[in-house]
């Protein structure tokens, strides 16, 4: 496999996911506690984090197929942060009987995030088939 050296692009995608995930985390968290009180915000942030994130993980398939990706840095990691929050505020908001309803741009960033680790995984299963020939 030729390598490449990491570009500070792929390091500024990488932190601009993981920022705008940690900002989109923290809206959710902030938005429940005040039972939707900054819903509005919601939309937008969603937005700039899907947008990120699938511009960082495009970036890290393109260089796989051009023989240039060898970093490990799993997408796993982003869904099962996703779903632990979605089960804990999902307990709470039955727990505590709140009158929080969860936003839409919520379950649809859930659903993005699924999405594009599933199409990542198949890249990646497709490559190694690819690679064995």
């Amino acid at each position: 496999m030729m390598k490449k050296p990491l570009s500070s692009y792929r390091h500024l995608w990488r932190f601009l996911a993981a920022f705008w995930a940690i900002s989109m985390y923290s809206m959710v968290i902030i938005d429940f506690a005040t039972d939707n009180a900054y819903q509005q915000i919601l939309g937008p942030l969603s937005a700039i984090y899907i947008a990120a994130l699938a511009i960082y993980t495009g970036d890290k398939e393109f260089d796989r197929w051009s023989d240039y990706h060898d970093s490990q840095h799993p997408g796993e990691m982003f869904v099962i942060g996703w779903t632990i929050l979605l089960i804990l505020i999902i307990l709470a908001d039955i727990v505590f009987m709140k009158p929080y309803k969860m936003p839409g741009e919520v379950t649809s960033t859930y659903i993005a995030v699924l999405s594009i680790l599933a199409i990542t995984q198949k890249s990646k299963n497709l490559y190694s088939k690819k690679r064995k020939r």
